[in-house]
């Protein structure tokens, strides 16, 4: 009689039904048998696209384009200093951008350099040839200085002692800086003394004199000025049409007192002939009785003063937009935010200091 534990057996070899599955040949990985000492687990091996080496090779690269781009832009910094517009453009300049950015690129195509190539790139957009050539232009432009394309006659006319176009013998019969201060701080007393004696006002000076060098049309600067004078302004608003109205007559008796012509008001759509519109922008409306600034001009051609008259009113100001420009012109000079202002203007005025080297220097000039 067969046992139970016999055809348990059995059931294990004669069927598959819940049996362990069968070794594949030559028996389960890593398997060992008795003593058989065991091996080492298999791992499967991969390789490494970013080695230690690689690693250290692009993280070099990385380093090596941002040294480069940092060198390029102080060298482009530099010669814009020096105001080399001819060599930032030059072929060289650009050859080396172009090794530039190869280095640039190909550090941001490595996965450790990639950092350092984005900074390099960001400083090689910042400082390119384009950009400080465009700076250098405009600083050559700006100061005229073309030492490397211009002749030996360029050079010449660069020092040229007057202005291109202006006739150096009208300069000379002219009234020269002396004497247009000497006539404008003359005018200015007369009319703020005539004025003080009729209606009591005070003044107080807004500006002080500022003398400009003239540029001479020839890339360099004349020995000539842009003479502005003083500024003096009424302490006390001037508001009342009738009173601003004889406030211009008297300046402009005293104008032609001293030579000039009467004055011309701007701001008088009658006079001037200025569009309503264009009236209306400048001084707040077309028509003088609300404007809230008048303007007068007149001159003494062919002498080269030119004098100014101004009445500032906030009364006519219903917007408010003009006191804020008012107000933050006070706040730039401490002028009084309203009423009258007076100032000369004289354009290529020769100092009498500088006479005898101008006349001596024109003699290089022969033609101009």
């Amino acid at each position: 009689m067969v046992s139970d534990h016999e055809r348990q057996r059995a059931r294990y070899v004669a069927g598959s039904e819940g049996a362990p599955p069968v070794p594949p040949p030559g028996g389960y990985r890593g398997a060992r048998r008795g003593n058989e000492p065991a091996s080492p687990p298999q791992f499967p091996t991969f390789v490494s696209v970013d080695s230690d080496d690689d690693g250290r090779s692009a993280n070099a690269l990385g380093w090596i384009a941002l040294c480069l781009s940092i060198l390029f832009a102080l060298v482009l910094l530099g010669t814009l200093l020096a105001g080399g517009t001819d060599v930032v453009y030059g072929v060289t300049m650009l050859a080396v951008q172009l090794v530039v950015v190869a280095v640039v690129i190909g550090a941001i195509f490595t996965k450790r350099g990639r950092t350092l190539g984005a900074i390099a790139l960001v400083v090689t957009v910042l400082f390119n040839v384009a950009t400080i050539g465009g700076l250098s232009a405009l600083q050559t432009s700006a100061s005229g200085s073309y030492d490397g394309t211009k002749s030996d006659e360029q050079r010449h006319a660069e020092a040229y002692p007057g202005i291109k176009g202006t006739n150096a013998q009208d300069v000379l019969n002219q009234d020269s800086l002396e004497e247009v201060r000497a006539e404008s701080e003359s005018l200015f007393a007369d009319i703020r003394q005539r004025l003080t004696d009729r209606f009591g006002y005070t003044w107080v000076q807004v500006s002080d004199e500022d003398l400009r060098p003239e540029r001479n049309g020839y890339g360099g600067e004349s020995m000539l000025y842009e003479y502005t004078s003083v500024g003096w302004a009424t302490v006390e608003p001037i508001q009342d049409y009738d009173r601003k109205r004889e406030v211009m007559e008297v300046a402009n008796d005293v104008v032609r007192e001293h030579g000039l012509w009467d004055l011309y008001a701007f701001n008088d759509p009658v006079q001037s002939g200025i569009d309503a519109d264009v009236l209306t922008k400048m001084y707040g409306s077309d028509d003088p009785r609300t404007q809230h600034t008048w303007e007068s001009y007149t001159e003494n051609y062919p002498e080269p003063l030119r004098f100014y008259a101004n009445i500032f009113d906030l009364a006519n100001d219903p917007t408010g937009d003009f006191r804020v420009e008012r107000e933050a012109q006070s706040a730039r000079t401490g002028e009084p935010l309203e009423g009258m202002q007076l100032f000369v203007l004289a354009s290529a005025v020769l100092s009498d200091d500088d006479r005898a080297t101008f006349e001596e220097k024109l003699k290089e000039y022969p033609g101009f």
